[in-house]
């Protein structure tokens, strides 16, 4: 299953009711490209398990103001609503995906 490419109303829904892997970008933003297939390895890999999904800044520029996102790409880990855990910048899959036992 791909990324979840979430509204705001779908994120805060999401973040709220599940745990959840959130990859703050923009379409302009030459490391995002690089991060955006290893967010989709990541939503297949968790298919069953957590949503991952990806928020658009300039699109939701509220919520990514009210998480302080000052730098893209940024990964947030949600549980229970609450952030976790953060990444700024390319991250490798294989760390992203550690990170993500502590949401399971």
């Amino acid at each position: 299953m791909p990324a979840i490419h979430f509204s705001a109303e779908e994120f805060n829904k999401t973040i709220s009711e599940s745990p959840a892997i959130v990859d703050f970008w923009a379409t302009w933003c030459g490391p995002c490209k690089m991060l955006g297939p290893v967010i989709e390895q990541l939503a297949e890999e968790l298919e069953d398990k957590i949503p991952v999904g990806k928020i658009d800044v300039d699109e939701c520029r509220e919520v990514a103001m009210e998480y302080g996102v000052m730098s893209i790409p940024t990964v947030i880990y949600f549980k229970n609503g609450v952030e976790v855990k953060r990444f700024v910048g390319v991250q490798s899959k294989e760390k992203l995906l550690e990170a993500a036992k502590e949401l399971e």
